[in-house]
């Protein structure tokens, strides 16, 4: 039970983290395209590729913070249900161009941001 404890409290906490982002980039760039889970996807990709080469190649992350970080704190922080209720709304109000580029943007730019989170773990290690 102690494990399940633990990504519990990571998860909240990077459900927090993903609130504070989240509302403060709304502040400043405003609703027009949903930038704030760009960001937040984009950084979980980074930071989730890192973690998981990092704890592929030395033991300075163990399985056990390795689950919890994952599952528990990006699980939290990462947004997908959001990227796929925004990419529909988008879709939805005719906005076709804005929906396509959103996805595209996404996932190409959540491939570049994991794949820089391994090259940057590799560098590190």
């Amino acid at each position: 039970m102690p494990r399940l404890l633990w990504i519990c409290l990571a998860g909240a906490v990077g459900t927090g983290a993903r609130y504070l982002l989240s509302t403060s980039m709304q502040r400043a760039v405003g609703p027009g395209f949903p930038w704030p889970t760009f960001a937040v996807n984009l950084i979980g990709s980074f930071l989730l590729g890192a973690l998981m080469e990092a704890g592929a190649r030395s033991d300075l992350v163990t399985p056990a913070l390795r689950v919890t970080l994952a599952t528990g704190l990006l699980g939290g922080f990462t947004t997908y249900s959001s990227f796929n209720y925004e990419t529909l709304h988008l879709f939805r109000d005719g906005r076709w161009a804005a929906g396509a580029s959103y996805v595209a943007l996404t996932v190409a730019g959540c491939l570049a941001a994991g794949g820089l989170g391994i090259a940057a773990a590799k560098l590190s290690l």
